[in-house]
């Protein structure tokens, strides 16, 4: 059954990695790299601070920070211990695939999709209740795991093992954000 699944995987990715148009591959190899969305991060950093003041900006600034880190090195203990290759690196599929970038390190799960839905979700959490237009924030999660097939370096399973891993850890560190703010006797309707 795992061999089928893992037959399956590798046919969806060669799927959807050939749709790709030369055209557009500058476009998404400037999506996949985390420094093109620097702006967004400081929109959130301003968005924190604009609705929850210093003091419980801070606390929530801390708490964004531990949910991407904590997600970050998780990513990078179980790529090493299932040290799945990546697309790019399987010499049986580079001859069929789209190559833009050929880093080397292993596959399995997607770093860019565990940490964009960690802290897209994160931010979601905390600011629901203050603007609905957080919501739109997941166009940026959604265009940056996209990218990572488009250019050829992680299978489709990857891309949703990182969401789901990231989205629980944002649900785990919003929880204990929440308990720390209650702890400190701080108001926390405004995260209900």
């Amino acid at each position: 059954m795992f061999d089928i699944l893992k037959e399956w995987d590798r046919e969806l990715f060669v799927l959807l990695n050939s749709l790709g148009i030369e055209k557009f591959d500058n476009f998404w190899i400037t999506a996949t790299q985390i420094e093109t969305w620097t702006p967004l991060f400081l929109v959130f950093f301003f968005l924190i601070f604009y609705y929850f003041k210093w003091k419980r900006g801070g606390a929530i600034l801390f708490f964004l920070l531990l949910t991407f880190g904590i997600t970050i090195f998780f990513t990078g203990f179980v790529k090493d211990y299932f040290a799945r290759l990546r697309p790019n690196n399987v010499e049986a599929l580079s001859e069929v695939i789209r190559i833009l970038q050929k880093p080397n390190n292993y596959s399995f799960f997607s770093g860019h999709a565990s940490s964009s839905f960690s802290v897209t979700t994160f931010m979601a959490l905390i600011l629901r209740q203050k603007t609905k237009w957080i919501f739109l924030a997941y166009l940026w999660p959604l265009v940056f795991v996209t990218s990572r097939i488009y250019v050829g370096v992680h299978y489709p399973s990857d891309i949703l093992v990182g969401a789901l891993v990231g989205t629980i850890f944002a649900i785990i560190f919003y929880k204990l954000c929440k308990k720390a703010l209650e702890h400190d006797k701080l108001k926390v309707r405004d995260l209900e």
